[in-house]
Parts: structure tokens; C-alpha cells; sequence
């Protein structure tokens, strides 16, 4: 009997330490990307003995039960162990969903035995999600006021939120457009269906500060905003679900970001563009989360992000960059991306440039002075991304979310119109037949429209 209640009081011990290390719950997410094997813990009562059991059968069932407790500690440290190695969870917004793949790809591949776990949604929701205890380790949001609510919650590590890039948005419609949309006038029409992200997502709410903005214009008028907002058939969760039902035509038209319509996008939808006076240049914030097990990997990430590294694919994918002390790297670092309307979108750096054919050309500054540009040709650029027939515009953007729009065909004839390389190594068009202010300094993407 003795050696009976010896066996329960250690049994007891067992099961105790085992319902200890059942009691961790993991809290689901909806990832996408590469995404990390789980190690599943069983939550199964353990088994009873009878205190009438003899020696021999309590023996057999505590050793069981010790080697259950030590599969699942050996499962736990190796889990552990994995995450310290390089497991990383980032939480981003929708809108980042193309470009972030890219650079999980290209910062796993950077950083031998990490491995990256993107989850995409809605800004918005994702800082729910976070404040509900959803194990991030990064968060970029597609704008400051909802990074700002998850900093006053305490849930970012202090000093580490940066603004990494920047968007503008644009009205889509259909390929076909059969709703004739050509101006943003057209959005009051009586009858159009539009569709729009909810207030609560970043874009929704840049949407609502374009419409008031465009209200106190004369050109459209105070009603403005009241009349377009009679034609919204449906408030998504996040930009992609808005552009999605443009694409397939369940809408007549919708308010996205460019970066949505940016590579492939280009040939799905027709754009209306809003001006710079009306228009909202959005701001992404991003940083570590607090309570990260692996918070150097996270710390990694995110100056990953701002590096020239990151900021490259997000050119690519249509973003507008952080430039200088943002990223810590000189402008030079970015290099033109050529998309839009053409054949084959083409990344551009500096080196690339020197090497094509160089030609001089004269032209007069805005103070007046008449200078000589070497650089390459627009005309050679274009040609090497191989402009399409329906191309009508091309729009020259800055790092600093600067753009000018031209017609193509002014440029395409216009045979001194090239791309100079400055002595700090960004980029600026020089077109001699027009104003110097068409000509964009940090030169970072030429957009055929």
C-alpha cells in the first residue's frame, strides 16, 4: 500500500505539470506566405488510477504519463527554440500584400534559418487583433492614426515605429467601362455603382478626406460628397476586396491605391486620376511589436524594410519611397521603376543608366540660367519597357510623393527630354520644353497611363 500511495503522489505531480503545458493556448491567424508547422499539444483528459491498482499497472501508467509530459516539454522547447532561430510573424496591411511577399522571399534569403509569416487584412483589423494578444512581431499599417492607437494601447517597442513608404490614391473602373466613367465628376452620377473600403480601413477613410476636399471646390460643388455617397453599393473590408469587385465588374467603379493597379494591375482596369490638391499622399508606419519572442529578428525586419533592400521592391510594386535620413541610405539607393500601360515593366538603378547611351542636351533652370544635362534619352527608357497603344499620359514621380503628368505623345517627341543622374545619385527628367517644375527631382517612378 505504501508503494501504491508513493506511485499516486508522483503521478499526481505528472498530471499536474502536464495540465500546466496544456493550458498554453495558440491563438489562430489567417497568414499568408510561408507559413510555420504548428506543434499540436494533446488537451485530452489524462488517464485515471484506481487506488486499488496493483504496483506493477500504476508503474506502467505513470511512466506513460511521464513520457507524455516529456514529449510535450521536448515539443515546447523545440518550438521555442525554433522561434529564438528565426520564426517571424508580421502583421500588414492589405495593400502590401504583393511587395511584403517579395521581401519575406528576399530577407528569409538574406537571413539563413528565418522564416517569415505574413498575416494581410485590413490596418484596422489587424490592430484589433493585436490588441487581443494575436502573437505578432511586426506590424505596418497603412496609416499613423492606426499605428498611433496600437503605440497609445503599449503594444509597440518604443523608438521603433518609422514611416517606411508612401501611397496615393485613384479611381478604377471596369476594362469595359460600362458606366462611362471619365472624370471624377462622374462619380455623382444618379444611378453609378461605387465601391469603397470602409472608414475604419486607411484608404476608406482617404477616400471620404478626397470628397471634402473636392466638396470646397467650385468645380464640383458643396454637394458633392453627398451625392457620390448615394452611389455606394457596398463598404469593404480592406483596398483589395474594392479593387476585386471593380475587376470582375460587380461595381461601376471604385477608390484603390495606385501601388493596386501598379504591374499587371495596369491592364485589368481603366484609372481616372485625382490631382495632388484633392488627393491624400498616405503615409505607412511600421514597427516591432512588444512581447516578441524573437525581437531581435523583428528589430532585423523592420530596418530591413526602410534599407535600400526593401524600399527597391516597394518601388517595384508602385510605392513611393522613404528617401535620405528616413532609410539611412542616400537617394541614389532607389532606383526608377518604368510601369504602367507597357510591355515589360523595368527597374532602372543608376549603374543601369550610365551604362546606356548617353547624350547632352541644353536647357534653362527655373532661375533662369541656361545649363548643359547629360543622360539618357526618355524616349531609349520607354523603349526598353516598350510603351502600349493605348498609352495617352505618362506620370513622372518623386520620392517625396511629388508627381507631374504630361501627355505622351509631347514627350515622345520631344527628343532632349532625358533622365539625369545628380551628384548625390538620384535621379531627375530635364525637359527643356517645359517648365522646370515638370521636372521631378528624386525621380522614382515613370508611370504609363
Amino acid at each position: 500500500m505504501r508503494y501504491i500511495c508513493q506511485w499516486l503522489s508522483l503521478l499526481g505531480l505528472v498530471l499536474v505539470l502536464a495540465g500546466c503545458g496544456a493550458s498554453q493556448a495558440a491563438v489562430p491567424a489567417t497568414t499568408v506566405g510561408t507559413v510555420a508547422t504548428a506543434v499540436a499539444i494533446s488537451t485530452s483528459a489524462p488517464t485515471e488510477i484506481s487506488a486499488t491498482m496493483a504496483p506493477a499497472t500504476a508503474t506502467a501508467a505513470a511512466t506513460e504519463a511521464m513520457t507524455a509530459v516529456a514529449a510535450v516539454s521536448a515539443a515546447t522547447t523545440a518550438a521555442t527554440s525554433s522561434a529564438a532561430g528565426g520564426e517571424l510573424t508580421v502583421f500588414a496591411a492589405a495593400s502590401l500584400t504583393d511587395a511584403f511577399r517579395q521581401i519575406g522571399k528576399n530577407f528569409a534569403a538574406a537571413n539563413s534559418g528565418s522564416n517569415v509569416t505574413f498575416n494581410f487584412a485590413g490596418s484596422q483589423q489587424l490592430a484589433q487583433q493585436i490588441g487581443q494578444g494575436a502573437p505578432a512581431d511586426v506590424f505596418a499599417a497603412a496609416s499613423a492614426k492606426t499605428m498611433n492607437d496600437v503605440i497609445t494601447s503599449g503594444q509597440v517597442v518604443s523608438g521603433t515605429q518609422r514611416t517606411f513608404v508612401r501611397n496615393r490614391l485613384v479611381v478604377v473602373f471596369p476594362k469595359d467601362n460600362p458606366a462611362g466613367v471619365k472624370a471624377l465628376k462622374d462619380l455623382a452620377k444618379p444611378g453609378l455603382k461605387l465601391d469603397l473600403a470602409a472608414k475604419a480601413v486607411p484608404v476608406g477613410q482617404y477616400a471620404l478626406d478626397f470628397l471634402d476636399k473636392a466638396s470646397k471646390d467650385p468645380a464640383f460643388g458643396g454637394s458633392f460628397k453627398t451625392e457620390v455617397l448615394k452611389n455606394v453599393v457596398s463598404y469593404e473590408d480592406n483596398v483589395k476586396a474594392v479593387l476585386a469587385k471593380v475587376t470582375l465588374g460587380e461595381a461601376d467603379v471604385g477608390i484603390v491605391y495606385t501601388t493596386d493597379i501598379s504591374l499587371d494591375g495596369a491592364d485589368k482596369v481603366g484609372r481616372v486620376d485625382i490631382p495632388d490638391a484633392l488627393n491624400t499622399i498616405a503615409s505607412y508606419p511600421i514597427a516591432a511589436i512588444k512581447g516578441s519572442k524573437n525581437a531581435e529578428l523583428a528589430a532585423k525586419f523592420v530596418s530591413y524594410v526602410l534599407a535600400p533592400e526593401g524600399q527597391q521592391v516597394l518601388v517595384k510594386y508602385g510605392f513611393i519611397p522613404t528617401i535620405g535620413s528616413a532609410t539611412g541610405a542616400v537617394p541614389g539607393s532607389v532606383p526608377l521603376v518604368v510601369a504602367g500601360l507597357v510591355t515589360t515593366p523595368v527597374t532602372l538603378t543608376a549603374d543601369d543608366l550610365r551604362k546606356m547611351a548617353q547624350v547632352s542636351i541644353k536647357a534653362t533652370d527655373k532661375g533662369g540660367t541656361e545649363q548643359t544635362y547629360s543622360g539618357v534619352a526618355i524616349a531609349t527608357v520607354l523603349a526598353k519597357a516598350g510603351v502600349k497603344p493605348e498609352a495617352t499620359k505618362i506620370v513622372f514621380t518623386g520620392g517625396d510623393g511629388y508627381a507631374q503628368t504630361l501627355s505622351l505623345q509631347d514627350i515622345q517627341t520631344e527628343k532632349d527630354a532625358i533622365i539625369v543622374i545628380d551628384p548625390n545619385g538620384s535621379l531627375r527628367n530635364i525637359l527643356p520644353k517645359h517648365q522646370p517644375k515638370f521636372w521631378v527631382k528624386g525621380l522614382v517612378k515613370i508611370d504609363l497611363q
